[in-house]
């Protein structure tokens, strides 16, 4: 695609975009070759993307909200400062791609491959990084209270400040500074130790055999607290 294919694309793109549909036309750039593309600053909001080649290509500061970019290769892309939020990257190669800083809060990004990518200071608020690979990436900054973070490849990774994820209990564990996220279940530290048995039954069945590990856990990296009272008289009724 030559560059003059491209403007025009996203001339219609924008104008797609700013009469809410009724003129111009959404970008269709699935499987586009797009190697030599200069798309930093771009509007691609709501583009479709999907398995487009863009690796290496200079994205810093695009609008790539709500983009399908499912399966795209972006390897060594740049996409510093985008935004990303609501972007699907389902299976998308982003090995070594520059994320730094950039928006990407409910994005999907289920099984992306993200080994040696920059994500220093990225916002990853509700985004879905189940099942990608993480190895090697540099997550320092990053907040991941409500990520899914369940079957990732975490392999020698910079994670953020007191941000641990604990792998082989019954449940997948994630604690970020206070907040403890066992399963789909997100609560503070102190939270965890106040529950009622109640609380923890209609948590699920095998709850109340979970919990008193748990709390040993959270004990373990967040610092030793107080049993709840019901347990207390539970344990000691054994």
């Amino acid at each position: 695609m030559n560059s003059n294919e491209m403007n025009e694309i996203l001339e219609q793109h924008e104008i797609w975009i700013f009469s809410r549909g009724k003129n111009g036309e959404k970008a269709d750039l699935k499987n586009a070759k797009l190697g030599d593309a200069e798309l930093s600053g771009v509007n691609l909001r709501s583009a479709n993307l999907r398995g487009a080649d863009l690796g290496g290509v200079d994205l810093r500061g695009a609008d790539l909200n709500d983009a399908d970019l499912r399966g795209a290769n972006l390897r060594g892309s740049n996409l510093r400062g985008a935004d990303l939020r609501g972007a699907n990257l389902r299976g998308a190669n982003l090995r070594e791609a520059n994320l730094r800083g950039t928006d990407l809060k409910s994005a999907s990004l289920k099984g992306a491959d993200l080994k040696g990518s920059d994500l220093k200071g990225a916002d990853l608020d509700y985004t879905d990084l189940s099942s990608a690979d993480l190895s090697n990436a540099d997550l320092r900054g990053v907040d991941l209270n409500n990520a899914d973070l369940q079957d990732i490849n975490l392999t020698s990774t910079d994670l953020p400040e007191s941000t641990f994820i604990i792998f082989g209990e019954k449940y997948f564990i994630s604690i970020c500074g206070d907040n403890v996220r066992v399963g789909c279940e997100v609560h503070s530290a102190s939270e965890w130790r106040q529950f009622s048995k109640q609380d923890i039954i209609d948590m699920g069945d095998d709850w109340l055999k979970f919990h008193p590990r748990l709390l040993d856990i959270i004990d373990f990296y967040c610092g030793k607290g107080e049993r709840p009272e019901w347990l207390k008289a539970q344990n000691d009724d054994l």
